[in-house]
């Protein structure tokens, strides 16, 4: 019954250490992962939740999101070329902003949208779950594009 707390001088504040158990288990090493992997970061209007696991450990390497529902058979043909090589999975409710966040919060590294100009110029716009950053890559080169940067 006593207080493990600590008084930060420097922080001005109570906190409770706390440690992993040093033994090497595969579940100790799974919350080590995730525990260094979860994120708050602050935005202008609210916070983004984002787990930044390495894309080698990442569950799903891509998703694929039609901007609309009606470029869900382009999406779909993006979604079973990618599906040969990569595990990706597929979303297309709600909003592009709330599927773009949901990815985050789980760990996605890579989010492809199929938009309008897609069935055009056949390229799709993929963004970086970590910087942001979105960039235009042809349906064609997306296989080594991913290959390039899920096998650093």
């Amino acid at each position: 019954k006593e207080s493990l707390e600590y008084f930060d001088q420097e922080a001005n504040q109570k906190i409770v250490p706390y440690v992993i158990e040093p033994s090497v288990g595969l579940d100790r090493l799974m919350l080590l992962a995730l525990c260094d992997a979860y994120d708050v970061e602050k935005l202008e209007k609210d916070d983004r939740i984002v787990l930044h696991l390495s894309p080698i450990l990442a569950p799903y390497k891509a998703c694929i999101m039609p901007l609309s529902k009606h470029l869900g058979e382009q999406a779909g043909e993006v979604f079973n070329l990618l599906s040969k090589k990569f595990m990706v999975t597929y979303d297309d409710t709600g909003s592009i902003g709330k599927r773009y966040r949901r990815q985050d919060a789980i760990g996605t590294p890579y989010c492809i949208t199929v938009d309008f100009d897609t069935a055009n110029d056949n390229c799709v716009t993929v963004r970086d779950r970590d910087s942001m950053q979105q960039e235009r890559i042809n349906i064609n080169d997306l296989v080594a594009y991913l290959t390039s940067k899920v096998e650093k």
